[in-house]
Parts: structure tokens; C-alpha cells; sequence
């Protein structure tokens, strides 16, 4: 990675409203908190087109605003083979979208990148996927909000020694 080009992650879930945007938003945070918001571009998109340029959920919104976060610039979009291209990671919220994106991966190139959020969380242990709160309430989007936090704070744990020697 040069140190002019951020470490590019896109966060990956069904159709962009729900639980990518809230790791989109958490991890850039997480960055920006630490001094290497140069050093991260944070993305997100979803496997179906269902939402294409719609806002997030307005409970993903009122989850995020009840921690402080701000997921009001968000519109959906469907990952495409480019999101491979221009991605240095791919961190997918539960193993359907998993499959669903090795399905898509062109070669191990693009294979190699995919990682499911919570794999990054110790004490996750065999419940890796993040549940979908969409057919749920507020207190739902606020439970997976907690679980996409403690996973996104450990994958930045992980990366942030390198984005500081990077720059």
C-alpha cells in the first residue's frame, strides 16, 4: 500500500440500508478518532439493487444518531466487479453475502479479500453472521449496532499498525 493511497475497505450487506452502512460509518469514525481518516476510504454497498440510491433505513439512521454517528450522506448502491478492483478489503456481514461474493470473485485475487465482519471479533466464536434487523424494531438495530462496533473495533485494531507505518 503507498503511503499516498488509503486503505480502501467496503463493508458489504443485503441491500445497502441497514448493516454496511452502520460499519461504513463506525469504522471511518474509528478512523477519523484515531488520526488516519487520510489513511481509510470506507465504503458500502449491497448484493441486490432493491435500494439503489436511497437513504439507510431511518432505524439504521436513529441507531447510528443514538451513538453519535452521522449516516445521513449515505445512498444505497449494489456492489459491482469494480468494488474488487477498488478495494483493498471486502468485509461481508453475514456468510450469505459470503457466498453470494465468491460467487462473483473473478479469480483468487478477488476470492482473497472477502472477510466476514464478525471473524475479526474473538469472542464472536461460531456466530459469525451479523443479523439482518430489517423485518425487526429499533432495539434490533440497536443490538447488531453493538455487534458491527466491537467487530469493527477489532478489525481496526488489526489494521492500524499498519495505516500508521504507512504514513
Amino acid at each position: 500500500m503507498p503511503s499516498s493511497a488509503p486503505f480502501r475497505v467496503v463493508f458489504v450487506c443485503t441491500g445497502n440500508i441497514c448493516r454496511s452502512p452502520m460499519a461504513e460509518v463506525v469504522f471511518r469514525t474509528l478512523a477519523q478518532q484515531a488520526g488516519l481518516g487520510d489513511r481509510v476510504a470506507s465504503s458500502s454497498s449491497g448484493t441486490g439493487d432493491w435500494h439503489v440510491g436511497e437513504r439507510a433505513d431511518p432505524r439504521t439512521l436513529d441507531a447510528l444518531e443514538r451513538r453519535g454517528y452521522d449516516g445521513s450522506r449515505h445512498r444505497a448502491r449494489q456492489f459491482s466487479f469494480a468494488d474488487f478492483d477498488s478495494s483493498d478489503l471486502v468485509v461481508v456481514l453475514d456468510r450469505a453475502h459470503e457466498r453470494i461474493l465468491r460467487g462473483w470473485s473473478r479469480d483468487d485475487n478477488d476470492a482473497d479479500k472477502i472477510a466476514l465482519l464478525r471473524s475479526f471479533d474473538a469472542e464472536a466464536g461460531d456466530h459469525l453472521d451479523v443479523p439482518d434487523p430489517y423485518y425487526a424494531g429499533p432495539d434490533k438495530f440497536d443490538g447488531v449496532l453493538t455487534m458491527i462496533e466491537k467487530a469493527c473495533r477489532a478489525l481496526f485494531r488489526q489494521l492500524e499498525p499498519a495505516l500508521r507505518s504507512a504514513g
